[in-house]
């Protein structure tokens, strides 16, 4: 390990693998508010997120497992359910006072119709604006399921009804 004067440690965060500092960078500087989508193996987490000096400082949010409480059957981990996560926090952050948002997925590697593309579908239908090319957002198909088992479109039209039509957006 180098110990000269000068040699400057990583932040944790880079050397754990969890942030790229120059692509937070490159959205920070847009100074509008990010669209936050993380997946993990269990859930979807989508979060609307202001910068600040002090701490990120979120402004609204929704988890996949929020959508018990919506009547969402399925899992949570699959691509409606993100769907199903970006509208509601998008439905959030709306009341919140967010028109416009920059996409922010992290580390994760993109790929085209896929379930981080399902959220943000799920905040565009919400009413955010977030740039985006239009090739990247799955197909009406796969949004409601029918890949996974064609009997969840009803689940699917009756919690994404439930979600536009919660007036609070703040539902348990």
């Amino acid at each position: 390990m180098a110990n000269g004067p000068r040699y400057a440690v990583k932040f944790r965060r880079r050397r754990e693998g969890k942030t790229d500092y120059r692509r937070r960078l490159a959205l920070l500087k847009s100074h509008q508010t990010r669209m936050v989508v993380r997946r993990t193996n269990t859930r979807t987490i989508v979060q609307f997120v202001d910068f600040d000096p002090k701490g990120d400082i979120v402004r609204a949010a929704a988890t996949s497992q929020e959508l018990k409480a919506f009547g969402w059957p399925q899992g949570h981990s699959n691509t409606p359910s993100s769907y199903l996560a970006g509208l509601l926090a998008a439905r959030r952050a709306v009341k919140a006072g967010v028109k416009e948002a920059v996409l922010d997925l992290g580390l994760s590697m993109p790929v085209g119709g896929g379930g981080l593309f399902a959220a943000l579908k799920g905040a565009l239908d919400g009413g955010v604006k977030v740039p985006h090319a239009p090739d990247v957002l799955p197909a009406k198909e796969r949004l409601e399921g029918a890949h996974i088992n064609p009997s969840l479109k009803a689940p699917f039209d009756a919690a994404r009804k439930q979600i536009l039509g919660d007036e609070r957006g703040d539902r348990p």
